[in-house]
């Protein structure tokens, strides 16, 4: 990416910036995310639990029931949080389509922002904007994947 253009937005799961957001409270901080893509694009940061009100630490959740409309259902006491994100992901993505988003990096297996099975979270974007590219962030690791996706960013 060349560094003379202004930076483009990119959506990023905010544990991956090193936030102390996830169910356990900690984070997962990729360097190569920061370090590498980091100095080209202007990170606008999304946890969907924290933000659609869900404490640190919580009860980790897992995606059940139908697999093409998911429910966001805690692992140990069953309570379904489905509503609650929806809710929240109709306003937020609402928000997000005005900041000219170009991507969407999401941290994998998360129930609420993973890619494969899509989160609750990130079905809604990508049913929002289905054509912006999305990737899981260990993927960005493999060198022609990640050329791929960063001339998907730049078209």
């Amino acid at each position: 990416m060349d560094s003379g253009n202004k930076p483009v937005r990119v959506l990023v799961s905010a544990c991956l910036l090193g936030e102390k957001v996830r169910y356990d409270g900690g984070h997962k901080r990729d360097p190569f995310l920061i370090g590498t893509l980091g100095p080209f694009v202007e990170w606008v940061r999304v946890c969907p639990e924290v933000d659609c009100g869900l404490p640190v630490p919580r009860e980790a959740m897992r995606l059940a029931r139908d697999p093409s409309h998911p429910h966001l259902v805690a692992i140990g006491t069953g309570i379904d949080h489905t509503e609650r994100m929806e809710r929240w992901a109709e306003a937020r993505l609402e928000e997000l389509s005005g900041l000219d988003l170009r991507a969407y990096i999401c941290k994998k297996d998360s129930p609420s922002c993973g890619m494969e099975p899509a989160g609750v979270f990130t079905r809604m974007f990508i049913g929002r904007f289905p054509h912006l590219p999305v990737e899981e962030e260990g993927r960005l690791a493999d060198p022609v994947r990640c050329r791929r996706f960063l001339r998907r960013v730049k078209a």
